[in-house]
């Protein structure tokens, strides 16, 4: 939840930056700034104003955020898969965290397709001679598992060159969505066999073409 608030403050901020200077700023040099720092960005005194008021409740979430972070890791019995999933472009110490305790026993998932499933990192279409018949539920599956490999490919697009990539053949024929989407089942793809083999991630291996 907090999250989800400091990212609505992120994108007002970004959306009034982009209207006042016509260009982009980024969502880490927002977390970055101070209150002082936003006075020399802009004229206008109301705008200032504003603009401080989102960095304000920024830097205030972001502070609750890594402290409910450190708390939580403290009191954590990590399983053994944690590292291992860490190893991942996207998934850091609160990502692995909620992928592990949401999967629970990889072995209760006999295929990788039935992982992937769950996660809600396949189409619920239902087709027929290439055609759509119906749809299943798309509520099937573990939200969590879900948000978190979008998160996570969010992250390995912007950082990782095999999955950007990737992630640009997709668009070129689908959209935003549709290739975001496609990045989270391979990542999903990705750890199932890391929590099951207990491997480090491969890249080369997730977005091999």
């Amino acid at each position: 939840m907090l999250v989800r608030h400091r990212t609505a403050h992120i994108l007002s901020f970004q959306s009034l930056y982009n209207r006042q200077k016509g260009c982009k700023f980024s969502s880490e040099g927002i977390k970055r700034l101070k209150e002082d720092d936003v006075e020399k960005l802009f004229k206008d005194k109301y705008v200032i104003l504003a603009a401080q008021a989102n960095v304000s409740v920024i830097g205030f979430l972001g502070k609750k955020i890594e402290e409910i972070e450190r708390v939580v890791l403290s009191m954590m019995k990590l399983l053994p898969e944690f590292q291992k999933l860490t190893t991942v472009y996207g998934i850091g110490n609160i990502l692995a965290l909620t992928i592990t305790l949401e999967t629970g026993n990889i072995s209760r998932f006999r295929k990788v397709g039935n992982y992937t499933s769950y996660c809600r990192c396949v189409s619920s279409q239902r087709l027929s001679n290439d055609k759509k018949k119906g749809q299943n539920n798309r509520k099937n599956g573990n939200k969590y598992l879900a948000w978190a490999f979008v998160e996570a490919a969010e992250f390995a697009i912007r950082y990782n060159d095999l999955a950007r990539k990737f992630y640009q053949r997709k668009m070129a024929r689908t959209n935003n969505v549709v290739a975001r989407k496609a990045v989270a089942h391979k990542l999903a793809r990705a750890c199932y066999h890391i929590m099951r083999d207990q491997v480090p991630f491969d890249d080369k291996r997730a977005f091999a073409t």
